[in-house]
């Protein structure tokens, strides 16, 4: 597996205050359909609604500790078939499947697994994120959308 982290996505209650937070902090971001995508560096941080976060990645959002913490993990791939190998590799070195690899709303192809300690990674292929060679993340221009 290659060590990589392509976006970080924080579950939050109110996505434009939080949006406002970061670019009061100097950062830049585009919304999209409820969520907000930030390059930063060669990775994505992205703010989505906590509630819909937690549904995505197949967990319960108790608001506590005990339950999903707001934060999942992104691996980006560069085809369905390595999301397949990833996840059943997770899940053979201890992971819970959360949600099994399908077909998602965006066109790509996703899975959801939580570590041993219930970090969530969504493991993706999403033919509209290039990946450049060193596997870095570079967000598409979605003004144009």
């Amino acid at each position: 597996m290659e060590q990589r982290i392509s976006l970080i996505t924080l579950g939050v209650a109110d996505v434009a205050r939080a949006r406002a937070f970061y670019e009061s902090l100097g950062w830049q971001g585009q919304e999209v359909e409820e969520t907000v995508f930030f390059q930063a560096g060669g990775l994505a941080l992205v703010l989505w609604g906590r509630d819909k976060l937690a549904r995505d990645c197949g967990l319960d959002d108790a608001g506590t500790a005990a339950g999903f913490g707001g934060i999942a993990l992104a691996h980006n791939l560069r085809s369905p078939a390595e999301v397949d190998e990833l996840i059943a590799t997770a899940e053979r070195a201890g992971a819970t499947v959360t949600r099994p690899p399908a077909t998602t709303f965006y066109g790509g192809y996703a899975g959801v697994f939580t570590d041993p300690d219930g970090h969530a990674w969504e493991i993706a292929h999403n033919p509209g994120f290039r990946l450049a060679d060193d596997g870095s993340l570079v967000l598409p221009d979605f003004s144009n959308l």
